[in-house]
């Protein structure tokens, strides 16, 4: 009896201390309630990444910038709170800048909040406030190395800039005339680097202010006018070129490739994550619920047109706005919706219609999603009523890792990136870096679809 009343007995303390210290917290904090979601749901802190952390802390190259006269230009106002895709578009286009200047582009971490907090509050739940870019992503603009040749400086961390460059000049926008908010990308990068390349001083700043008050502010991004003239400088720089994403996606996407593509003589079981290959009859749909309810209603108002990188001319899929005035349009906040926030039925419908038009046959979807468990199960039913499938997975039947399981939109991307086509969500930054980074690889343009 002892054998067995032991351990009986001590995880039931273990569980009784747990259970003790929420009430505690919920008592002495009662706003705290994700806290206490974390605690009793997992029975740990969200991930801080400490091994990602320290190893960019101590990239190879530091050591050799530390005594040299490397230029380094650091743009503070990024904005936080917001998802991984509005990040990305906002880090690759600021490290083209110190790319065109002949800068080490300064990177910071995936940033929830600024108030040094270690752990933030989003939807209920506890999650990381800070998310150090190695465990996301991998290459130049994480500080890995560029191609053979070519010798623009590495990118670092802004804690490496902040201790060798204690008192950096202060870019301030009004620095710099002849341009405003109109005018394309690439105008706009000539007009800053014409100015920054006249500086001498190796340590440059842009002035910290808000993430609304920087060269690229949010609204470029919704603006193909502006953006994609950018494109044909953009697409053949090492950030686009040498991309990769870091170890714990690749591993991600390895241990759930069964849920996500079963094994098939086209994808062999020891098939390489890390290489550029198309899984071919897979298709990949983004289906953004939850939060996105209300985001679509507040399109309706501002009347913003598709994220640029999903309005490239050669995609077949195009988004006709409605030119009245969006708030007494009916028709207008209609087509958003039925484009932004869709049915199941108008989802079902458009799957059924792309698997009609494509060339090559597919017969496994995978469904990116923040949807609930319930709403996905359902859908999965509705796509299975079309007949044809061999599997449907999802986002929610990935099995991931602690500290996977924070990052795990990065997971979804890396499985649109390789399926053999991808129906996207228009006014999505996700879909939209999903579609660029399947341009960079070659996938022709009709294997990009949209709701």
């Amino acid at each position: 009896m002892s054998n067995f009343s032991f351990p009986y007995s001590r995880r039931w303390s273990r569980i009784a201390v747990l259970f003790a210290t929420a009430i505690l917290i919920l008592v002495a904090f009662p706003f705290n309630r994700s806290l206490v979601h974390s605690l009793l749901a997992y029975g740990r802190y969200p991930p801080l990444y400490p091994q990602n952390r320290k190893l960019q802390l101590e990239l190879p190259h530091y050591q050799t910038y530390e005594h040299s006269d490397v230029k380094y230009l650091w743009s503070p106002n990024h904005p936080y709170g917001v998802g991984w895709g509005n990040i990305m578009q906002d880090y690759i286009l600021n490290y083209v800048l110190a790319y065109a200047t002949n800068r080490s582009f300064v990177f910071d971490d995936y940033t929830w909040a600024v108030d040094g907090t270690p752990y933030s509050h989003y939807n209920g739940k506890l999650i990381p406030s800070r998310i150090p870019l190695n465990a996301i992503i991998d290459g130049p603009l994480a500080g890995g190395p560029l191609p053979p040749g070519d010798n623009t400086s590495l990118a670092v961390h802004k804690d490496f800039f902040t201790r060798v460059c204690p008192n950096p000049t202060i870019l301030r926008l009004s620095d710099v005339g002849g341009w405003s908010n109109s005018d394309t990308v690439e105008f706009v990068i000539e007009k800053w680097a014409e100015k920054i390349m006249s500086i001498e001083d190796p340590c440059l700043q842009f002035e910290e202010t808000s993430a609304d008050k920087q060269i690229f502010n949010v609204e470029v991004f919704s603006r193909k006018d502006r953006l994609l003239s950018i494109w044909p400088y953009m697409s053949s720089l090492p950030v686009l070129t040498n991309w990769g994403w870091s170890s714990l996606i690749y591993d991600a996407f390895e241990a759930n490739r069964g849920v996500i593509f079963p094994p098939s003589l086209d994808w062999p079981e020891d098939q390489d994550s890390r290489r550029d290959k198309t899984m071919p009859g897979l298709l990949v749909i983004h289906v953004r619920r939850g939060d996105f309810n209300v985001h679509c209603r507040s399109l309706t108002k501002w009347n913003l047109d598709w994220n640029a990188f999903n309005s490239f001319p050669e995609l077949p899929d195009k988004y006709d706005q409605v030119h009245s005035d969006p708030r007494l349009s009916p028709e207008n906040h209609r087509a958003y919706m039925d484009h932004c926030y869709p049915s199941m039925e108008q989802i079902v419908d458009k799957v059924d219609t792309v698997r009609k038009e494509s060339p090559e046959p597919f017969d496994h979807i995978y469904i990116m999603t923040n949807g609930a468990d319930s709403w996905v199960t359902d859908l999965k039913m509705a796509l299975h009523e079309l007949g044809g499938w061999e599997h449907i997975g999802s986002s929610q039947d990935l099995s991931l890792t602690w500290e996977q399981k924070f990052v795990a939109q990065a997971v979804d991307m890396l499985v649109a990136q390789r399926a053999q086509v991808f129906i996207g969500n228009g006014w999505s930054s996700l879909s939209s870096n999903v579609v660029m980074l399947r341009t960079m690889d070659g996938l022709p343009p009709e294997s990009n679809r949209f709701l």
